[in-house]
């Protein structure tokens, strides 16, 4: 199995070592070691979470630059829906598509046309016979990385399809390549502008068995600041967008689920709340339901670290922004049929996060040490220690990584009563 490449990184010479991004990490991913943060790559969903929270701006995000497109000759623009959002006073999407064209690209293709597509897919997904319910959304990386790390009995759940940003791709491609034959595969670039980490992560590494058509993911904040110096909105833009209400809405939370038409479904954002969710799925304690989405960023992609603007402020724009479009511009031309090409064939195959060992005694072993070690610990989960709580620092222990002495508070103890006995001998 290849390495897992992250596209959340720490640069250690702003660290401080104050464990706000450990106590933040839903995953318990990252570690205080010699005053600095450490992140476990294997624990790590790049959800973001340490990028939103961390006060000195010690945690980034590693996304391609624009200036790489220039070396592929037919450039696409692949703008998630969000990048609208991220506009004051913007009444057309049109001229937000023109000025991509303006700063270099040769064409644009919508991830919310895909979205549009991916939803009609889903409801004809959603009444196959014999399929795990409740199904739940695969269009947010950072979800499906998190089932398979964490509720591994919950993947039969994930919706076998590729996300809108794959379709799009893949459809960018085709039309690409039908409108310039002359153009070989490897002389287009498809670029996905990109509102969070989560999607750097998912097109540099082969989910399952599927290579991304995307070519390059680029800072949805370094567009948004391209575009700026370009977008002339005195001119009648030449090029009109392909999606309509639909596609747009899949940036904010319930907007995937809303377009299924159906009233046995779930939506929530923020990644607490979404392990929450899954808590209960995977405990058989919530409502019966067909449809779940998942968005580890509050209020849906419009919360992605790489935004420019205020989640809620994105929100209430693309509400003004789909008032006057069309329900959707893209439909199947048969209705009850998915094409194969647009199912995920598996998924990433990871180890569950709270597998201890390969061997089921050993595990059981080692379970016990930690519960019993847990109970000899203050139980305060201060952090002091350089993990995330009591649990995981006994844990810690038991694998070797941390020293029973890195707890202040039993350190505090023993000098307690080394002081308490040397003045007793006196």
């Amino acid at each position: 199995m290849n390495e897992y490449i992250h596209s959340v990184s720490l640069e250690k010479s702003k660290c401080t070592g104050c464990t706000t991004c450990m106590k933040h990490c839903p995953t318990e991913a990252i570690r205080i070691r010699n005053g600095r943060a450490e992140i476990d790559a294997k624990r790590c969903i790049d959800c973001g979470e340490c990028i939103r929270n961390c006060t000195h701006n010690a945690k980034k995000s590693n996304y391609d630059s624009f200036s790489e497109i220039r070396k592929y000759k037919y450039k696409i623009a692949l703008p998630a829906p969000t990048l609208f959002a991220q506009f004051d006073n913007l009444d057309d999407i049109d001229y937000v598509l023109q000025g991509l064209i303006d700063i270099g690209f040769d064409d644009v293709f919508e991830v919310s046309k895909g979205a549009e597509f991916v939803s009609e897919y889903t409801k004809i997904y959603l009444q196959t016979q014999g399929i795990r319910k409740p199904v739940i959304s695969t269009a947010c990386p950072v979800i499906t990385r998190l089932v398979t790390l964490r509720f591994p009995f919950l993947k039969d759940n994930l919706l076998p399809l590729l996300p809108p940003m794959e379709v799009a791709a893949s459809m960018a491609v085709e039309k690409a390549k039908m409108e310039h034959p002359e153009l070989k595969r490897e002389d287009i670039g498809v670029c996905f502008i990109t509102p969070c980490p989560a999607k750097v992560s998912y097109v540099r590494n082969d989910f399952g068995s599927y290579k991304s058509e995307v070519d390059l993911v680029v800072s949805m904040s370094e567009i948004y600041f391209m575009l700026i110096s370009v977008m002339n909105r005195e001119k009648s833009p030449e090029i009109s967008t392909g999606a309509g209400r639909i596609g747009i809405s899949w940036a904010i939370c319930g907007g995937e689920a809303s377009a299924l038409l159906n009233d046995r479904i779930i939506a929530a954002d923020g990644i607490n709340n979404v392990i929450s969710v899954l808590d209960q799925i995977e405990d058989g304690n919530i409502p019966p339901v067909d449809f779940v989405e998942l968005n580890a960023c509050p209020g849906g992609c419009v919360g992605g670290v790489l935004n420019i603007e205020n989640p809620y402020v994105a929100k209430n724009r693309l509400h003004s922004l789909r008032r006057y479009m069309p329900v959707s511009l893209n439909h199947m031309s048969s209705s009850d049929y998915i094409p194969e090409e647009r199912f995920l064939k598996d998924f990433p195959t990871y180890q569950p996060l709270n597998r201890l060992s390969d061997n089921i005694a050993e595990s059981m072993r080692l379970m016990s040490r930690i519960q019993s070690l847990k109970n000899e610990l203050p139980g305060i989960d201060c952090g002091s220690c350089g993990a995330p709580n009591c649990r995981a620092f006994a844990e810690d222990i038991v694998l070797g990584n941390a020293d029973r002495n890195d707890c202040i508070i039993a350190y505090k103890d023993l000098i307690k009563k080394y002081i308490e006995n040397y003045k007793s001998e006196e």
